[in-house]
């Protein structure tokens, strides 16, 4: 079933980047835990900024792709902690990342010309 429109997916993209970017800064993370979150959210507010939906400012990057985008940066979200070692906050911070972006990218819908319903 899905049932997150594109736009709601692309709001959702935002906080997530902002998520990225801030979260590991005011838990107090540091090192690799801080720089891979770091890259990864401007990684995704840059690659968001391009997607073509309708929450971007350039339409280049196909909604597809940027949904694969996304479920891989999940996959690697969710290794981290194994990869390198993070523990309590940390681990626990890549994995509800993680898994959430893996979900909404699941429950998304792919069709960027649909009608949304008024709010």
């Amino acid at each position: 079933m899905k049932f997150i429109p594109a736009t709601l997916h692309g709001f959702l993209d935002y906080a997530v980047a902002a998520t990225l970017v801030a979260g590991p800064v005011l838990l107090g993370f540091q090192g690799p835990a801080l720089m891979l979150a770091a890259a990864g959210g401007i990684g995704l507010f840059l690659y968001s900024l391009i997607t073509d939906y309708s929450t971007s400012v350039q339409k280049i990057l196909p909604f597809w792709l940027h949904l694969v985008i996304d479920f891989v940066a999940a996959l690697v979200l969710i290794a981290a902690p194994y990869l390198f070692g993070f523990t309590g906050i940390e681990k626990l911070f890549y994995l509800v990342i993680g898994i959430s972006v893996a979900a909404v990218v699941i429950v998304t819908n792919t069709d960027t010309r649909q009608a949304e319903a008024p709010a």
